[in-house]
């Protein structure tokens, strides 16, 4: 599948050109744009004593018996593809957004997150995740209110809240009032709903800084409590003792 939607046709021509070169014994050197034709190319396979149209009859290694359809089989040049996954390999938890769609940033070199394109988000339908494909196009992408309310849910041990407008939706919105073109959002009542600026929303936020120390208040509230039953538990013992 790889020849015909990348059109790269000068690959199988190489093939046939290299297992002729290697028939007669010579070595064929095909600068780009200055290489051997059409002609050249299948003379040489002619004179190599070769099929006509380069292929070649192969065997069912399990059976024996030889495929339907004789392959094109050749000899290619190729390089070793320079990718390494030490090179490669990137994780992230939080990071950087981008100011516009407030998105996470793309690439290892930003510390971006995974990108979740239009294929990957027809694949979870086909799939019926509707769950987890919400979560990914809102909680883990450009639902600003959404991802710091969830954060704070999370901390405070309470169920995760519905997520909101994604950022993404809020900009598409100005880019069509910039053009003259105005959008309302209809409920299931086919009333108005209200798109609410980002200021409005961030006066609901509460800042990532306050609810770590919250976090680290209910830490050491929960250690106060262990030490107080455990100091409990001891004079218990002393007192059964002395009886």
């Amino acid at each position: 599948m790889g020849v015909p939607s990348r059109m790269n046709i000068g690959q199988v021509l190489e093939l046939h050109l290299g297992m002729a070169a290697r028939n007669l014994g010579i070595h064929v050197a095909t600068p780009v744009f200055d290489g051997a034709n059409d002609k050249d190319l299948w003379a040489t396979v002619k004179e190599a004593g070769m099929a006509s149209d380069g292929k070649s009859v192969l065997y069912d290694g399990r059976t024996g018996e030889p495929f339907e359809n004789r392959v094109s089989v050749g000899i290619m040049y190729y390089m070793k593809l320079s990718h390494m996954v030490d090179d490669k390999i990137h994780a992230r938890s939080i990071g950087p957004y981008s100011l516009v769609t407030q998105q996470p940033l793309g690439g290892k070199a930003q510390f971006g997150g995974q990108r979740f394109g239009e294929m990957e988000v027809w694949a979870l339908e086909a799939y019926g995740a509707a769950y987890t494909l919400q979560e990914i196009l809102t909680y883990k992408s450009d639902d600003v209110v959404g991802r710091v309310k969830t954060y704070e849910a999370i901390v405070k041990g309470e169920p995760i809240p519905k997520p909101g407008v994604p950022e993404s939706f809020r900009v598409l919105v100005k880019e069509l009032q910039a053009l003259g073109l105005d959008m309302k959002v209809l409920g299931a009542d086919k009333k108005e709903i209200e798109l609410r600026d980002m200021d409005d929303d961030e006066d609901d936020i509460v800042s990532v800084d306050a609810l770590a120390k919250f976090a680290a208040q209910q830490e050491e509230k929960k250690a106060h409590e262990a030490a107080a039953q455990a100091t409990d538990g001891k004079s218990a013992n002393s007192t059964d003792d002395k009886k």
